[in-house]
Parts: C-alpha cells; structure tokens; sequence
C-alpha cells in the first residue's frame, strides 16, 4: 500500500493546510495513542519540537490525541529531532514525536514519529498508522488540544550524554557554530562551550519565523565569512532541527557530508560505508583508496540507517550533512557529527583542510524542476531517452539520477562526470524535458 502522508521523512506540509491541519494532527495523536496502547509499552510518549511559531499548537494537538487515549505526554520543547530520539531510546517512552520541517522554511512544519528503539518507524508501519489516521477521520475526531508545559530536565540528559562522547574534552578550540535559529540555538553553544571551546555564535535568535532564513547549513556563506574574520580552526552549521551539519575549514573551505564519511572512516578504520545515490563518485574513489567499501541507498537517512543495520556498519550517512555514528546515536545528529569531527582534528593535529584534501570532488549538477505531478519515468519516453544519453557519453565515469522529492512536488535531476560542461548540457537537457512534460503551468 502506498503511503500518502508519509513522506521519506514523516509528514510534512504547510502548518495549517491538509495534512497539517488540526483534525488530522489529531487524528495522528490518536493514532498514535491505539498503537502505543496495543503494543503493550509503557503508555507514555515525549514530544519535542523545533522553533516554528506553529509547533506549539502542533504539540498541543498530537497531544490531545494521545491523552485521549490515556498516554502520558512528556514536552520537552524546543530540542533537536536526534535528541527526541535519543530521549524515546533511553527514557521510559513507547514512542517519540518530533514537530519540525527540517531545512524548509517557517510556513511549513511536519510531524516525525519514532519508536522506543530510538530509530524512525519503518514504513510498513507508517502504512498501518496512515490506514488508521483515515479510519479515525472517517469516523469523526473529537479529541481537544491538550495543556502541556515544558520538561526542563529532558534536554539536559540528552547534552549530557552528548559531553560524554568527548572525554577529552575541546580546549583550545576556537569554534564558529551557526545553529540556524533553529533546534541548536541555546543547545549547541552551551555543549562546545561546557567542552573547553571558545565558540562565536551564529544566528542563535529564534523567533518563530526566522528559522533557516538565510542562515546554518542552506546558507554557509556568513558562517564562511564569520569563520575567517574570527580565524577560527573551524567553521559548523546546523539545519532548522539539528539533525545534518556542515563545516567551514579555516581557510573558508566548504566541507560537506561526504568528506566528513571520508575522514570518519578513515579514522574508524571502517570497512563499509553507507552513502547514498547523491554522495560523489569522488568519495567512492577515495574510500577504495583506504580499502573502505561503499554501499549506496536511496535517499533518506532512514534507509542509510536500515542498510547500515543490516550489514553491521557503524558509519552512515548523506552529502547534506546527515551522518550517522551507530556506536552513540540512531539518527543522525548535527551536533554528534561536529563533535566527531573536532576529536578528529583534536586527535590527528590536522585543520579540515589537511584531513579533507585528498577528496577529489566529480564536477556534480543537480536542477529541481518543480512538478504539478508525479509519473513513473519510463513512462516519459523523451526524458528516458535523455537519461540514456547521459549515460552512454558518460560511462562508467559519471552518474546520471533522476527522482521525486520526498518532501515537495520537485524533480532532482543530479548528473555528475569528470567535466563541468558536460554535465550541466546533459543536466540542463534532462530538466527541460521533465519540465515540458510535468511541469507547473
């Protein structure tokens, strides 16, 4: 059965509009609520949220949903979505709720169920949940918003356990950390800075609606200049809920996702590696290099993760910034890979510079085309036939992917090879194509 409110990262909308609107939220606690209920758990759920203006009435409805069913809400407010997850693991939860849209911009907001292992629901089951949110609808919702008030002490454990990856500590470390107005804005600084680092702090100011606006791991631009203005060792910013992160060297150099799974594999000796389809040939190249395996999956750090599991990886993750390390986390989390990423500078005496330098980065072109739907693309005969010729000129040395956005009506078209040129002609000619045949009026 195929899922229509899940996407491949919870439910995600405009706050407000179907499917974010109050009779289905709560139709989604209660949900909720009949699952903890017959999965014979304890009958008590944490909720968290990001920044946004709407989380609040968000919270409050899920809520609602799920005392209605008689399981205790535990809020622990504003917190980042690895902690909510870190928090169903070890507390005495059944299940996890984080509201937050990630990356997007204020006006939406989305809903992230996950379970008491800590990890996102598999899909199946949000089959099942999608299935009953209907039923419910269908039969009329009469829940309310519930009151809740916000559990002070549940963010402190979840920094604490954070401070207890970094034995060693920071001194020393001269840290810009932009933190997006989102998730990471009071957390982030006061964890580098209880480590012994000096931390200069970026957009840190929340107010509703400045999440990610022109700001953390979208736009690196003032972190880079921040960095170098501070001469700082290194540069972090997070997205809206502190789930990816990326790097500013001390040159200004962008460091992303890959090069961080290149340097953390290397220095776990890891012999596989999880990426996914968007990750550049050039770290595949380079894990070889160090006899590191690399094993591809859609994209989503759900299916890193499952994979992961699967073949017993503890390294994982994706080219935006979510990287999972499965000895200290289920998720991926911003602020655990920046601090992964500074014991290796720590440890190693190397600038991000040094350690990201032999990553030789493919010329890669990625066009979103935005779509009013969606089709299977073989039944799109002129596109198919410009995906072909990519990759005959390519061969085995470039990579052409074209897929659906699981988050927004978008068409990524992603084309990669060893020459600049020919990979934005080959990109440009695919996206015109998507566009003649699906796209907006």
């Amino acid at each position: 059965m195929a899922r229509t409110l899940f996407g491949t990262d919870g439910i995600r909308a405009v706050a407000g509009e179907y499917p974010l609107d109050p009779k289905t939220v709560q139709a989604i606690g209660l949900a909720l609520g009949d699952w903890v209920l017959k999965s014979h758990q304890e009958p008590r759920v944490v909720i968290g949220m990001d920044t946004r203006e709407s989380g609040p009435w968000i919270a409050a409805e899920v809520a609602g949903g799920l005392c209605n069913r008689e399981v205790k809400v535990d809020f622990a407010g504003v917190i980042t979505t690895p902690g909510v997850a870190y928090l169903a693991k070890t507390g005495p939860f059944a299940a996890g709720v984080m509201i937050s849209a990630s990356h997007n911009p204020y006006q939406d907001n989305g809903i992230k169920l996950i379970g008491h292992s800590g990890y996102k629901l598999p899909d199946e089951q949000e089959e099942l949940l999608e299935a009953e949110i209907f039923a419910l609808i269908a039969r009329g919702v009469n829940s309310s918003p519930a009151d809740i008030s916000v559990n002070a002490g549940l963010d402190r454990s979840y920094l604490d356990h954070l401070a207890g990856t970094v034995p060693g500590g920071l001194d020393g470390m001269k840290i810009v950390a932009d933190c997006a107005n989102g998730s990471a804005s009071a957390l982030a600084p006061e964890l580098f800075r209880r480590l012994g680092a000096k931390v200069h702090a970026l957009h840190c100011a929340p107010d509703g609606r400045n999440i990610n606006l022109n700001c953390g791991s979208l736009h690196l631009e003032g972190l880079r200049e921040a960095v170098l203005e501070q001469s700082a060792d290194v540069g972090v910013g997070f997205d809206g809920d502190a789930d990816r992160a990326l790097f500013v060297s001390k040159s200004g150099k962008l460091v992303d996702g890959d090069a961080v799974l290149l340097m953390a594999g290397r220095h776990l000796h890891a012999p596989i590696v999880v990426a996914t389809v968007m990750s550049n040939l050039g770290l595949e190249v380079a894990l070889r290099s160090h006899g590191i395996e690399m094993v591809r999956t859609p994209v989503g750090d759900k299916y890193v993760l499952e994979e992961m599991i699967r073949r017993g990886a503890v390294l994982g993750g994706e080219q935006s910034g979510h990287v999972i390390f499965h000895q200290f986390a289920t998720t991926g989390d911003g602020m655990l890979t920046a601090l992964r990423v500074f014991e290796v500078m720590r440890q190693s005496g190397a600038g991000l510079d040094e350690l990201t330098g032999e990553l030789q980065v493919y010329p890669q072109r990625l066009v979103n085309v935005r779509v009013r739907e969606r089709k299977r693309l073989e039944d799109l005969p002129a596109v198919a036939a410009e995906i072909r010729a990519a990759e005959a000129s390519f061969g085995s040395t470039g990579r052409v992917l074209v897929r659906f956005s699981g988050t927004e009506p978008l068409a990524r078209v992603m084309v990669e090879g060893p020459d600049l040129e020919r990979v934005e002609a080959f990109a440009n000619r695919i996206a015109a194509r998507i566009q003649a045949e699906l796209g907006e009026q």
